[in-house]
């Protein structure tokens, strides 16, 4: 195992929560690297964040951190990421929300340097104190969900209304059902307007589409310790 992967998987213990004290002590430019916060910085505090195994030309990062906003989590992951890709200090780069085209348009982050806004595609995703970021070309598309391995009863019951499967009470193969549905819906774009139900899944849950749209996604799994993650993403042109 790589020296970085081996520090990458100290970093989060087993619960998967981030093993501060292990995190602080890692070395700048590993695996998981400590960013501190907007205007509570001077308090000291920093959020961790672990680089994903993802496909070639994507780059996507977990962070972890009650203290800090979903707001505050994504653009520090998504500063992070820009910066490594180009190769600049994270405090040259600017992460905005782009301006809504019409209404009802669910805005994403966009990133910039120097005033100038860069061709990247940024995706991310939230669940309770967790965050995930991905970054890519423009020409790929991106989904992602993120959750983790102990849904509530409430979840559970939304599951097994709208998963289909033949054993509802596998709840490995549940969630890995789910999970791929949710980043499929997110590559989209469309979110809740498609019902989960009309999302398909090949039977080795590599491939997904929406039958309405000529679009099929790839699916990743980017699980690490507790948290499951799931990429859904499209081939950049030949």
């Amino acid at each position: 195992m790589p020296a970085a992967e081996a520090s990458d998987s100290r970093q989060i213990s087993e619960n998967g929560q981030p093993n501060a004290s292990a995190w602080r002590a890692s070395a700048p430019g590993g695996g998981a690297t400590g960013w501190r916060r907007g205007r509570p910085a001077e308090m000291g505090w920093i959020m961790q964040s672990v680089l994903l195994e993802t496909p070639d030309g994507i780059t996507a990062r977990l962070g972890w951190d009650p203290k800090l906003s979903d707001h505050d989590r994504k653009r520090a992951l998504a500063k992070e990421i820009v910066a490594h890709r180009l190769g600049v200090d994270p405090k040259d780069v600017r992460v905005e929300r782009e301006a809504p085209r019409t209404f009802g348009f669910h805005t994403q982050l966009i990133a910039e340097v120097d005033g100038a806004e860069l061709p990247l595609k940024i995706r991310n995703t939230n669940f309770r104190a967790a965050t995930v970021v991905a970054v890519s070309d423009p020409d790929v598309s991106l989904g992602l969900d993120l959750r983790d391995a102990h849904p509530d009863d409430a979840e559970l019951h939304l599951m097994k209304r709208h998963s289909h499967l033949f054993d509802e009470n596998d709840l490995t193969k549940l969630l890995a059902h789910w999970t791929r549905v949710q980043a499929v819906r997110d590559a989209d774009g469309r979110g809740a307007r498609v019902a989960a139900d009309h999302v398909r899944l090949d039977s080795p849950l590599t491939k997904g589409w929406i039958p309405d749209r000529k679009v099929f996604y790839q699916l990743a799994d980017l699980s690490r310790d507790s948290w499951i993650i799931t990429l859904a993403y499209t081939q950049p042109p030949a």
